[in-house]
């Protein structure tokens, strides 16, 4: 109870008195957007792992040398817990923004800082908007800044490893040709999710799997890119459980 009330207190006093800071991203921005971009980055990974301290979670990273650092990339990961993004993001080299539900622009300040981030929207309900996003998100990776997605859509609620892959949410890579780094994430759910409104003290593991160059597969393969990423993270998933 104690962990989980220092935790809220945190958030709540960063969200607060970053409010100037954003202030001064938003003209460094209209000057170099790429300098807030990375300063972004910088303060945002700072107060995750802040949190990550004060939640007692202990990390153990496998495979980080796998992720490319001089280019961006399409992180695809398995989602079963909201700690996921505050234990991932930290550990991206370069501006990455994640694919979030719409309804996270209804958070006060938060909202701000994730548009800063380069994240991006999904309006599960119209689909002509999600196209747009996927777009966007092409765009975004052309101009350098890596993409986070969960391609399952939501949270995994279930006793199976992974849901079900939306195969358009590896258009990024098709269309783009940038690497597809797996990213695989176990116990996370408890953290927070196992015994809501309690933080725990928890070992998550984290694993980079290789990164995938879609051209570089057999035809078959890359018609199932869907397929072919879920089957690594199941995998690795089975083998880190």
């Amino acid at each position: 109870m104690i962990r989980s009330i220092i935790v809220v207190l945190f958030v709540a006093i960063f969200l607060i008195l970053s409010l100037p800071i954003q202030g001064v991203l938003w003209i460094v921005g209209r000057f170099n957007p790429w300098a807030k971009k990375t300063a972004s980055l910088a303060i945002v990974s700072w107060a995750f792992r802040v949190v990550a301290f004060l939640s007692g979670v202990k990390k153990t990273i496998i495979g980080e040398e796998n992720v490319p650092k001089d280019q961006s990339v399409l992180y695809v990961g398995n989602h079963r817990g909201i700690f996921d993004i505050v234990l991932c993001y930290p550990r991206v080299p370069r501006p990455t923004g994640f694919i979030a539900k719409k309804e996270i622009l209804k958070v006060p300040l938060l909202n701000i800082w994730m548009i800063y981030m380069d994240c991006l929207f999904l309006d599960r309900s119209d689909i002509r908007k999600g196209l747009e996003m996927v777009l966007t998100a092409i765009d975004k990776v052309k101009n350098g800044i890596s993409i986070f997605i969960y391609p399952e859509g939501t949270r995994n609620k279930t006793d199976q490893p992974l849901g079900e892959f939306h195969k358009g949410s590896f258009k990024i890579a098709q269309k783009t040709g940038c690497p597809i780094v797996p990213v695989v994430i176990n116990h996370s759910e408890e953290v927070l999710e196992k015994h809501m409104p309690f933080i725990r003290s928890t070992h998550v593991t984290i694993e980079y799997c290789k990164p995938i160059i879609i051209k570089d597969l057999d035809k078959e393969d890359q018609k199932n890119i869907d397929q072919y990423v879920k089957n690594i993270i199941e995998q690795t998933y089975l083998k880190n459980q």
